[in-house]
């Protein structure tokens, strides 16, 4: 069987991802010293990076960096003192030499925005306070055009938002294919132009405002199908316009519940979806706004789904959806940012 057969055969949790994807359910076995490199604050998967983090009991210290193997790009980046923070662990670890690296804090960090190192005893940051942003709408959230707000308070009574899902047109994900798609920063503006992504964005920023560590969305929503996706993603909205991306994460209706638990949803019933949008360290500068959209595809990114409830892999048959997003005082949907105080 060849590796894409495989994968389509085994499209829940279980032995098969344990064994190539799965490494870090043994990660507190390791015994060395462990300097953890993550690449791109904005593409640090939480389920795998941070749970294996602090799942290590060997001395240990977490560089996490804005850049991924294929961008590499240190002529944009200050790159020194990452270079010298390496080369002090291994002549400490390697050559005895006493180095002070023990000595200092845990994590360093590059603070995308301000474009600056900085260093914390721990990840997620525990001073963080948790903000939850609310999405707020007249019923026309759709495209950039729309009438979608993000703001502190609570909705009340507010008509949901809902769009068409056609599998056999999808919403790009405009980042070249790779086995990676975490490449960026993106300019998502042609994306937000379709009606079928809701869009969400808060009063422009008054103070730089950092937001540093993992992205949860609790979405309400409501689906004509027996199974649908619904993909969040985190954008910097620039005074010029410029919605850069941050992070995203999406679930899959049937795997709501975990993903060795597959069961199919019951058309138009509002579920309450939580949303792992992964993580990020940005500091949003004055007149930004914080942005969130709302989609059911991203390709090529994510595969799209056939919406239909048949397994997964093993059909050519798709369905266009009628989706529905909630957000009122029943159906609290929201974004928790981690803020953190200024420094």
């Amino acid at each position: 069987m060849n590796v894409i057969a495989e994968i389509l055969a085994n499209t829940q949790d279980g032995p098969f991802w344990w064994e190539h994807g799965g490494g870090w359910k043994d990660i507190d076995k390791i015994k060395a010293p462990v300097l953890n490199l993550v690449h791109t604050p904005n593409r640090l998967h939480a389920m795998y990076h941070l749970r294996s983090y602090a799942s290590i009991r060997s001395p240990k210290k977490l560089i996490i960096t804005p850049w991924t193997n294929e961008n590499y790009q240190p002529w944009i980046f200050e790159t020194t003192s990452f270079n010298q923070h390496i080369l002090r662990w291994l002549d400490y670890w390697l050559k005895g030499q006493d180095t002070g690296i023990m000595g200092e804090p845990a994590a360093k960090l590059f603070l995308m925005g301000a474009n600056r190192w900085v260093d914390e005893n721990e990840w997620p940051i525990a001073r963080t306070r948790w903000t939850k942003f609310y999405l707020h709408s007249g019923g026309r959230a759709n495209s950039f055009y729309g009438d979608g707000t993000l703001s502190l308070d609570a909705p009340q009574n507010e008509p949901q938002d809902r769009y068409t899902s056609d599998p056999a047109q999808p919403v790009p994900f405009i980042t070249e294919p790779s086995f990676a798609q975490i490449r960026g920063p993106d300019d998502y503006r042609p994306v937000e132009r379709r009606d079928d992504v809701l869009v969400y964005s808060s009063s422009a920023l008054e103070k730089e405002t950092e937001v540093c560590g993992p992205i949860r969305v609790e979405l309400y929503a409501a689906s004509s199908a027996r199974d649908a996706d619904f993909m969040a993603k985190l954008v910097d909205v620039w005074p010029n316009g410029f919605a850069e991306r941050l992070s995203d994460g999406m679930v899959r209706a049937r795997f709501r519940e975990g993903m060795d638990r597959p069961s199919l949803i019951e058309p138009e019933r509002v579920y309450r979806y939580n949303i792992d949008a992964w993580n990020t360290c940005q500091m949003f500068l004055p007149g930004h706004r914080i942005r969130l959209e709302i989609a059911s595809s991203a390709a090529p990114k994510y595969d799209a789904n056939p919406q239909t409830g048949e397994p997964l892999g093993k059909t050519a048959t798709v369905k266009t959806a009628e989706q529905r997003i909630y957000h009122d005082r029943e159906h609290p949907s929201l974004v928790t940012l981690p803020v953190a105080p200024e420094r």
